[in-house]
């Protein structure tokens, strides 16, 4: 029985999540188990292993996908602690590690601006474009990361070229950068040699030998193994080599690389020749008979260490660096063949070649996993995608050797079996530990098995190589101090004795070439201690920081969700940054500088022309709507206002009159208005007049008509019409009175600044604001000449309703977005909506033009004897306010109010407004919040950043019954949908000529 569970937005790096669906794993009631995030090439990986459920099928690529196979019908139980156990553990240890960590690349770079390098541990299929943006950001870049295609890899190097930087990798595991080591590396002592090498751990071969013979190694920089094929060309190889020659401390330069194409391999071999400095080559798979000129061309990993610590030495180059192993005690039975399990591909190639050339066999491979396949004699890296897919690399899970070792041990062909270890950081703490109960199991089962092992460290690594080495010796392994004498002893152990003929020095027949100076970029990472933005995987921060380099911890997850084509689109943006900062930054100026004044209050007729044409018609919320499609709440809105305006007198003839075509729907928001909830106006509806005195745009809202039931909820009885009466009549004349005898009208903004300072947010709490504006207007209304039963009318009406304000901060937001609009470009949000079926999003670039998706469910609290069942979905232009920075954006203003709406308190409202920050261009300093520092309200919603982080905006709101005539049952708050962001993001790239398919 398959069980699932999805933590949703819960990104973690993949080797820890490895980690992980091993120990569950390990748990006795598990048959099988994988914990992945849902990206498709996981979901692959599922459904090749028969674990992928509906669900699962369900999960973005920032969700994590748990999913077991076990008989136990409450296996979750058992399951989610240890999963929330182990990823505790991780956050703790990180904690402790880095107490600065970012989380896009703006974050980063502000924490540490003199970055010079990103290190890349994060899938494949998003790793192009993140180290695009790290080159263009003038970062050298690092990347662990494989699975590039080979086209991109090609490209992002011509890129780091161009631009003077070094592009080390992808799939490159190992470097070493003024004596730090950087990923899984060995820690090697300080020296004078340089290496560049295409291949991980025959650098990690190369520079241990180098350390225990005595010498150091002051740069190791890694290229990725493709770098000298013919598509990729030795771009970086070439690079590193001319900086390595530009570089005063380095004085001898070893190149090290898997076999390359030929035409490359010239290449390089004439840049070798051209430079002033020595080198010593080794391109694995070949069996030089003689050095070349001024490059020494090495057979083995463990020669090439040799020449090279001669040359550092200013020795003479031997002839010869062969030396013959202790012949071992007693041979294997005739018959009986090698076998290798290997973790580093390199050396599992050069074992491949020595006993390929001993044996007389077919040769090196690769398939399978295979590196030697031939006549019962096998050769495996197990670092091949074939044992790494889903799974961690076998330096730091014995898993797959584990079961390999007992595999062999039980053919009775297997005479010796060949394993390394690999130490230093990245590695396995303890491998010697992991393998050595798998070895004695299988020299009890195969007495006569014989186990050499090659251990790749120093003393200085965590693990400590002597240590190591005397505990496999213990256990009778047989250890040689380098894999080619590794190979050596288990020929011998054959009966095979290896050897290696002398070599001469010929004479270079070709041209050399005229060699560039470094770029500055290149010369200051090689003459300084790399600062790191680290974007991934945590524990590659410990070697640097324990070598006095610095990082920064990037706690990266894909961008936009993992959605390619957002992605692609915010790459593209990005080379128009400037231009799209510069017009935001005008929309924002327009915000900031709003001086909106409450003027009046009129019927709408009297400033909304379209009210006043032949047909009936009313304004609703949210983007456009037909009859057809409005939920039950705001037909009874509109039931309510056609027998306000005497069209009707009951529901059934006002049904009549809208299938008849008699009445016409208009948004709101298409006539410089804004409504509650359902939003219908009608003509004799008064309305509040606010005139943004920056530029003379107006917004008009219909006033707030308390609790309760009210048309706004869908109400339409006839108490509702009953009051909407009494406002016609007296409470809007009264205010509109009030406000003439003021010189210039009432400043919002000021009551705005008072207010939020008092505890409100403006949209869910406007206690504060409605009792200052009742304090402004009440000497007003005072000394109006009046019915005194209509002024206490009023008076009360305005003090016990508090939400009265709200409508005002509406049309003060609609006259704020209004002048934003004009003539604007850019990729600010300059309006939020919604109308019960989709949510509508505009911003100032395209204008008018509308961009949807279906409107969410509201989360919150209900009045007694209601639930979620019976809620409406979201409506209401209300959200104008969270278009301009408070409401739900400001939540941390109004605590009080947080647990109202869902939230659990002062901590998640600070947390809530921290994450509405995130997807802001910046913060309104007119309107500062005490309990935020005295911070500015979120100012400028960024669809650029909604889509790349995946946050939407959070509105606080009201819950209508979905029936008409009920009204409200409860509030909360609402996300509004991430595809209305994506569209309209999509649209605007067309602005730019970006092809979005």
């Amino acid at each position: 029985m398959l069980h699932t569970v999805i933590l949703k937005n819960n990104y973690q790096d993949s080797i820890n999540l490895m980690l992980l669906t091993n120990r569950i794993n390990d748990l006795e009631t598990v048959t099988m188990s994988q914990i992945m995030m849902g990206t498709n090439a996981n979901k692959d990986i599922l459904n090749n292993t028969n674990l992928l459920t509906e669900e699962a099928n369900t999960a973005s690529p920032n969700d994590l996908m748990i999913v077991v196979e076990s008989d136990q019908a409450a296996i979750m139980d058992q399951v989610l602690p240890e999963v929330e156990q182990f990823l505790s553990d991780l956050s703790s240890k990180g904690s402790e590690e880095q107490a600065q960590v970012a989380t896009t690349w703006q974050e980063a770079l502000d924490a540490m601006p003199d970055a010079n390098m990103a290190l890349f541990s994060i899938p494949g299929e998003y790793g192009a474009a993140e180290m695009e943006t790290a080159l263009k950001k003038g970062l050298h870049v690092f990347s662990f990361t494989d699975n590039i295609p080979v086209e991109e890899e090609v490209r992002l190097k011509q890129l780091a070229h161009e631009r003077g930087l070094l592009m080390m990798g992808p799939d490159c595991g190992t470097g070493i950068l003024s004596s730090i080591p950087i990923a899984f590396t060995n820690v090697v002592a300080p020296g004078n040699i340089g290496v560049v090498g295409a291949s991980g751990t025959g650098i990690q071969e190369v520079t241990t030998i180098i350390d225990r013979l005595g010498n150091g190694v002051v740069h190791a920089i890694g290229t990725g193994g493709r770098d000298l094929s013919d598509k990729v060309g030795a771009v970086t190889v070439k690079d590193a080599i001319v900086a390595l020659e530009n570089h005063e401390p380095t004085d001898v330069i070893c190149v090290i690389s898997k076999p390359p194409a030929k035409e490359v391999r010239d290449e390089v071999v004439q840049l070798l020749q051209s430079i002033t400095k020595p080198v010593v080559a080794i391109f694995l798979g070949e069996k030089p008979e003689a050095h070349e000129g001024k490059v020494y061309l090495a057979h083995t990993l463990e020669e090439t260490a040799k020449i090279a610590v001669d040359l550092a030495n200013n020795a003479s180059v031997k002839a010869n660096y062969f030396e013959a192993v202790t012949p071992p005690e007693r041979t294997v039975p005739e018959g009986k063949v090698i076998k290798g399990l290997y973790s580093g591909g390199t050396l599992a190639a050069e074992a491949g070649m020595l006993i390929s050339e001993a044996l007389g066999l077919e040769g090196l491979v690769k398939e399978e996993g295979y590196i030697l396949k031939s006549q019962g004699y096998d050769i495996i890296d197990l670092g091949d995608d074939i044992y790494t897919q889903g799974k961690p690399h076998p330096m730091i899970d014995p898993e797959v050797r584990v079961k390999k070792i007992k595999e062999y041990a039980q053919d009775s062909s297997t005479g010796i079996l060949l394993v390394d270890i690999v130490l230093g950081y990245g590695a396995h703490e303890d491998m010697v530990g992991a393998l050595l109960p798998a070895i004695k199991d299988a020299q009890e089962l195969n007495p006569e098995l014989q186990v050499v092992a090659t251990v790749v460290g120093t003393d200085k690594d965590p693990q400590n190589y002597h240590e190591a080495v005397q505990r496999l010796q213990e256990q009778h392994v047989l250890v040689a101090e380098s894999n080619a004498k590794a190979v050596q002893l288990a020929l011998r152990l054959k009966g095979i004795e290896l050897t290696e003929a002398d070599k001469p020095v010929v004479p270079y027949q070709g041209e050399t070439i005229e060699i560039p100076y470094a770029s500055p970029s290149v010369a200051e990472l090689l003459n300084t201690k790399p600062r790191v933005i680290n974007v991934g995987l945590q524990s590659f921060n410990e070697s640097i920081q324990a070598f006095d380099g610095k990082s920064i911890q990037f706690n990266w997850k894909p961008r936009a969700g993992g959605n390619k084509k957002m992605i692609h689109i915010l790459n593209a943006l990005e080379e128009h940054a400037d231009k799209i900062e510069k017009e935001n930054q005008q929309v924002m100026d327009k915000i900031k500088n709003a001086q909106p004044f409450l003027t009046d209050v009129v019927p709408a007729k009297n400033v909304i022309p379209e009210l006043n044409e032949v047909q009936k018609t009313l304004l609703h919320a949210g983007p456009p709507i037909t009859w057809e499609a409005m939920t039950g709440p705001m037909k009874g809105s509109v039931v309510g206002a056609a027998i306000f305006e005497g069209w009707a007198e009951s529901e059934k003839e006002v049904l009549a009159l809208v299938e008849a075509g008699e009445i016409r729907f208009i948004p709101c928001h298409h006539v410089h208005a804004v409504g509650p909830m359902g939003g219908i106006t009608s003509a004799n509806m008064p309305v509040f007049v606010v005139e943004n005195r920056l530029d003379g745009s107006k917004g008009y809202c219909t006033m707030n008509e308390g609790i309760g039931k009210v048309l706004r909820f869908g109400a339409f009885s006839q108490e509702v019409v009953n009051r909407l009466n009494w406002m016609k009549d007296v409470l809007g004349p009264t205010l509109s009175g009030a406000l003439k005898q003021s010189e210039n009208g009432l400043n919002l903004s000021v009551l705005i600044a008072r207010s939020i300072t008092m505890g409100d947010e403006f949209h869910q709490r406007n206690f504060a604001a409605s009792l200052n504006f009742l304090r402004e207007v009440a000497p007003l209304i005072v000394c109006l000449e009046m019915d005194e039963k209509d002024k206490q009318e009023v008076m009360k009406f305005l003090a016990d309703t508090d939400q009265f304000f709200l409508n005002i901060m509406m049309a003060a937001g609609k006259a704020i977005v209004d002048c934003a609009r004009k003539e604007a470009k850019g990729t600010i949000v300059t309006t939020l909506t919604r109308n019960g079926v989709d949510f509508g999003v505009r911003i100032a670039e395209t204008q008018d033009q509308w961009f949807t998706a279906p409107v969410n469910l509201p989360k919150g609290l209900y009045f007694t004897g209601f639930s979620e069942e019976d809620g409406n979905p979201d409506m209401g232009d209300s959200a104008i306010t969270e278009t301009v920075g408070v409401g739900g954006m400001a939540m941390v203003a109004a605590p009080g109010v947080t647990r109202f709406v869902g939230a659990g308190g002062f901590q998640d409202a600070l947390s809530i407004s921290n994450e509405m920050a995130e997807i802001c261009v910046g913060q309104n300093p007119a309107w500062t919040i005490p309990t935020w520092d005295f911070r500015g309200t979120c100012l400028g919603i960024d669809i650029r950043k909604v889509v790349e982080t995946g946050i939407t905006p959070l509105i606080n709101t009201g819950i209508a019954h979905k029936e008409a005539g009920i009204g409200q049952i409860g509030a909360g708050t609402v996300r509004a949908p991430l595809a209305c962001f994506e569209n309209a993001l999509e649209e605007y790239a067309h602005s730019f000529g970006i092809k979005t398919e």
